[in-house]
C-alpha cells in the first residue's frame, strides 16, 4: 500500500488537481481519502497505515465521479468469502460491529482454507485489520475505513434479506427519508425492512439484535450510525447524522409482557434524564423513541423528544 509520505512525495499533482476537480482544499481531500480508503495495517505496532493502491488509483484516474466505493468492484465480495461466512462464526449480523479479537500468532501462522479461522480470513482478505495489539498476543481487529465497513455493511445486509438488496423489499431511500422527511417516514421505511427479514434465521430477540440490524441497514446505505454513543450520563442506543440532521435513537423492545406504551414512556424518560443528543453539534438534532413488539415483528410506537 501507499503511505501518507509516499502520496503527498509522489501523487502531489494528482492530489491538487482532484483537490481542484471537487473544489476543496488538499488537507480537506487528504482527510476524506485517509477516511476512505486507509486504514490497512499489517504490523504489531500498529502504527503504520496504508492507503489500498487500487482504490486511490482508481480515484485519482476519476476524480470528478467524487470518492466511489470501488471496493466490491475490485473483487471486494468474493464468492468464497460470501459461501465461507454462510457456516462460520461470522456469519451472523450482529458480529458486525462487535469487539473482535485473534492472538498474533494465530494471525501470522500459516493456514489453509480449511483450517484458516473466520478472523484470519477477513484480515487476509482486507475486511479487517490491526487496530492494536496488547497484552503481548492480544489483536484487536476492526474494519480499515469507510468504504469496507460499508461493504460489509452490505454483505450482512443481503444475508438478513435472503440475498436481496434493501431497494428490492422497499426500503431503499433511507438516505433521503434521514435527510429530508420525518419520523413517521423513518419508522415505515424500517417496518418495510424488518417485514421482509428472514426471522426464522436472524430473529429480533432483544434491542441488541434489534439495533445491530439497524446499524447493518444504515451503515449500508453508506452512513456512519453509532451505537452506544457515550455522555456523562449514560449512552444512547443509536446515532446517526444525515445531510444537516443529527439523529439520537432509544430503541425500545415490547416482549408483550409490558404495554408498547409503557415502552414509550420508560424510553422517553430515559432520553431525558441521561441527556442524549445534548452534546451533538448540528443544525437540527431529532430524538426519537421507537417501540418494537416482538410479537408483531415491526415498530408499533415511536415518539420524538423534545429538548
Amino acid at each position: 500500500g501507499y503511505t501518507h509520505d509516499e502520496i503527498q512525495r509522489y501523487f502531489l499533482p494528482y492530489l491538487h488537481e482532484a483537490a481542484s476537480t471537487l473544489n476543496i482544499s488538499d488537507k480537506e481531500l487528504l482527510e476524506k481519502l485517509t477516511r476512505q480508503y486507509d486504514g490497512f495495517c499489517f504490523e504489531r505496532t500498529a502504527s503504520k497505515h496504508v492507503f489500498a493502491p487500487w482504490l486511490l488509483l482508481n480515484f485519482f484516474s476519476y476524480p470528478e465521479n467524487g470518492l466511489v466505493d470501488y471496493w466490491f468492484e475490485s473483487g471486494g465480495k468474493p464468492s468464497v468469502l460470501v459461501e465461507y461466512l454462510k457456516s462460520h462464526a461470522l456469519r451472523h449480523p450482529e458480529e458486525y460491529s462487535r469487539e473482535k479479537t485473534i492472538s498474533l500468532s494465530e494471525l501470522s501462522g500459516s493456514a489453509d482454507i480449511q483450517t484458516v479461522s473466520d478472523l484470519g480470513l477477513l484480515v487476509q482478505a482486507g475486511y479487517l485489520t490491526i487496530k492494536s495489539v496488547e497484552y503481548g498476543d492480544t489483536v484487536y481487529l476492526d474494519y480499515p475505513n469507510l468504504e469496507v465497513r460499508r461493504a460489509m455493511a452490505r454483505l450482512y445486509l443481503e444475508r438478513l434479506l435472503s440475498g436481496r438488496v434493501a431497494g428490492q423489499v422497499g426500503a431503499g431511500p433511507i438516505v433521503k427519508v434521514l435527510s429530508e422527511e420525518n419520523t413517521e417516514s423513518l419508522f415505515h421505511i424500517l417496518n418495510r425492512l424488518f417485514s421482509s427479514i428472514d426471522y426464522y434465521k436472524y430473529p429480533v430477540r432483544d434491542e441488541a439484535s434489534l439495533r445491530a440490524y439497524v446499524q447493518v441497514y444504515m451503515a449500508g446505505a453508506g452512513l456512519e450510525p453509532k451505537i452506544e454513543h457515550h455522555n456523562a450520563f449514560g449512552r444512547s442506543d443509536l446515532e446517526v447524522r444525515a445531510g444537516e440532521r443529527h439523529w439520537i435513537l432509544e430503541l425500545k423492545i415490547d416482549r408483550g409482557e409490558e404495554s408498547s406504551k409503557e415502552k414509550l414512556r420508560e424510553g422517553v424518560a430515559q432520553m431525558l434524564s441521561r441527556h442524549y443528543g445534548d452534546e451533538a453539534v448540528s443544525k437540527e438534532k431529532i430524538r426519537a423513541v421507537p417501540v418494537y413488539s416482538i410479537e408483531k415483528k415491526q415498530f408499533v410506537k415511536w415518539q420524538e423528544v423534545s429538548s
